[in-house]
């Protein structure tokens, strides 16, 4: 991180809010009430329960603490969106929203910059709680124009393809004024950036 910082790049670090997995060293904190149904092609991890903001947002707000001492300037909090699926608990669109404006107030009072990723249907509840949008495979599924009210706002609209040749989406998101790249599903150092 210090030699992005060295060349003036900004470092966005990653982590699951809304699932649990069970490599991390924090697994074991989580209240055994509030793991839920596995997460569909993802093994090890399983969904959590938002709606008691004590049971796990506090470990959340430890894992953005500890981006912040790492140097971090902005958390990507993934898997936003258990309201709409398979979870194990009956969460609605009013307890994600709830945890995620939970999610970004610690990230802003840990003095980081946070995103809104892949939870489009909350864009309108959460544009002013969010610093930018991160977008995995929108124009895959035909879904970008609804992130335009971030660039509409002022704020950066970030995005992966990951089976679409750039061809396909690079000059469009250019003029949607999208920064995007293609990558592969390993997430390993591979990248075709569009600008």
């Amino acid at each position: 991180m210090a030699r992005l910082h060295g060349k003036g790049k900004q470092v966005i670090c990653y982590f699951s809010a809304v699932n649990r997995e069970d490599w991390r060293p924090d697994a074991a904190a989580f209240p055994r009430a509030a793991i839920g149904n596995p997460l569909g092609g993802w093994r090890g991890e399983r969904w959590l329960d938002v709606r008691p903001l004590d049971g796990v947002l506090p470990i959340m707000k430890a894992r953005i603490a500890l981006a912040a001492a790492r140097g971090c300037d902005a958390v990507d909090p993934d898997n936003v969106d258990g309201y709409r699926n398979d979870t194990g608990f009956p969460l609605v669109y009013d307890d994600q929203i709830r945890f995620n404006r939970a999610l970004a107030d610690g990230a802003h009072e840990a003095g980081l910059a946070v995103s809104l990723k892949n939870d489009l249907g909350q864009i309108p509840d959460l544009l002013s709680h969010v610093d930018f949008a991160v977008s995995e495979e929108c124009f895959q599924y035909g879904e970008c124009e609804a992130l335009l009210p971030f660039v509409a706002a002022g704020k950066a609209v970030f995005g992966i393809e990951y089976r679409l040749p750039v061809a396909r989406f690079c000059r469009k998101g250019r003029t949607m004024n999208f920064d995007f790249l293609r990558k592969r599903l390993k997430l390993n150092a591979w990248r075709k950036a569009c600008r």
